[in-house]
C-alpha cells in the first residue's frame, strides 16, 4: 500500500459494449521488430511455428508473487511462487532465443477501475487493493519486456481479452496459439484460456510456471485439458510447447478462415430490426 493516491486517468475502466477503452504501452504491429531480428536469428534458422505461437506473461507482478501483499493473499508455500515466476523467466528467454512472439500482461487494480461488482466483493470481504498504478507492487517480478515487445493492461479484470488491442495484435502477428505462463492458474491465466479457446486460439499452459490461488494446481490443470484441450508442457521443454503434429496441420500463413469466424460478437439491434 502507498500513501499516495492514484492519479486519476481517463476510459481505464472494465470494457462495456460500445465503450472505447484506453491500452498503455502496446506498440502497434507495424511498429514490433520483427521476432527473428529481436532474438537475432535468420527466418531459414527459426522454428516453422514460431510466427504462429506466442509466449503470454500473465500478472508476473510483485504484489502477487512476493512481499507482504502476496503473502497475506496466497494461501499455499510461497516457495511456489518464486518458482513459478523463476521458471517464466527461463520460459521466457527460451521463447526470445526461438523467436517466438512474446506478450506481457499486468493487472491494475486502483479502485477507480473497478466496477461496482468488485467493489463490493472487496468491501463484503475486507479485500485491500493491489497492483496500485505507479506502486511497487504494480511492477513485474523476475521478469521485464524487452523493446519491442507489447505490454497489456486489465484495469481490475481477470481476462487479457478486455484489454484494449490485445486480442487484434495477436490476429495481426497471424498468432494462432498462446502459450500461458504466470499466476493465477484458477483466476486470471484460466479467465483469459477460455476466452482464447472460444475465440479459437489453441493453448498451452506451463505447469511449472504457474500456481492456482484457490484450487489445487492438477485439478485446474485436469479442468483445462479436458475443457478447452490444452496441451500441457514445462518451461524447460520448450520443443514441446506446440504438439507436433500442429506444425504441420496448420497453414503458415495464418489462421484457419473457420476459426475465424468463431465467437463473433452481433449487434443486437440490426439483428432485431433485420428479424422484424
Amino acid at each position: 500500500m502507498t500513501d499516495e493516491q492514484p492519479q486519476p486517468q481517463k476510459e481505464r475502466s472494465i470494457p462495456v459494449p460500445g465503450e472505447r477503452q484506453e491500452c498503455a504501452a502496446v506498440p502497434a504491429a507495424e511498429e514490433r521488430p520483427p521476432a527473428q531480428q529481436r532474438a537475432g536469428l535468420a527466418a531459414e534458422e527459426r522454428p516453422p511455428f514460431a510466427e504462429r505461437a506466442a509466449l503470454v506473461v500473465v500478472d508476473l507482478q510483485n504484489d502477487f508473487c512476493t512481499g507482504a501483499t502476496a503473502r497475506a493473499r496466497y494461501a499455499g508455500d510461497p516457495a511456489a511462487l518464486e518458482t513459478a515466476a523463476a521458471n517464466t523467466a527461463r520460459a521466457l528467454a527460451a521463447a526470445r532465443a526461438r523467436g517466438m512472439d512474446v506478450v506481457f500482461v499486468r493487472f491494475v487494480g486502483d479502485a477507480e477501475h473497478q466496477g461496482p461488482s468488485w467493489r463490493r466483493r472487496d468491501l463484503a470481504q475486507g479485500k485491500p487493493l493491489k497492483c496500485l498504478e505507479g506502486t511497487w507492487g504494480a511492477q513485474f517480478h523476475k521478469v521485464e519486456p524487452a523493446p519491442g515487445e507489447p505490454v497489456f493492461t486489465k484495469w481490475a479484470c481477470f481476462d487479457a481479452f478486455l484489454s484494449e488491442g490485445f486480442e487484434r495484435h495477436l490476429r495481426g502477428r497471424g498468432i494462432v496459439r498462446l502459450v500461458f505462463a504466470g499466476l493465477y492458474t484458477d483466476v486470471c491465466v484460466d479467465s483469459t484460456a477460455r476466452t482464447a479457446f472460444q475465440k479459437g486460439f489453441h493453448i498451452t499452459v506451463l505447469t511449472d510456471c504457474t500456481a492456482s490461488r484457490y484450487l489445487p494446481d492438477s485439478e485446474i490443470l485436469r479442468f483445462m485439458a479436458a475443457l478447452y484441450g490444452a496441451h500441457l508442457s514445462s518451461h524447460d521443454v520448450p520443443g514441446s510447447w506446440i504438439p507436433e503434429q500442429e506444425t504441420a496441420a496448420v497453414p503458415a500463413a495464418g489462421r484457419p478462415a473457420r476459426e475465424e469466424r468463431t465467437c463473433r460478437t452481433t449487434d443486437s439491434s440490426r439483428s432485431t430490426a433485420a428479424s422484424a
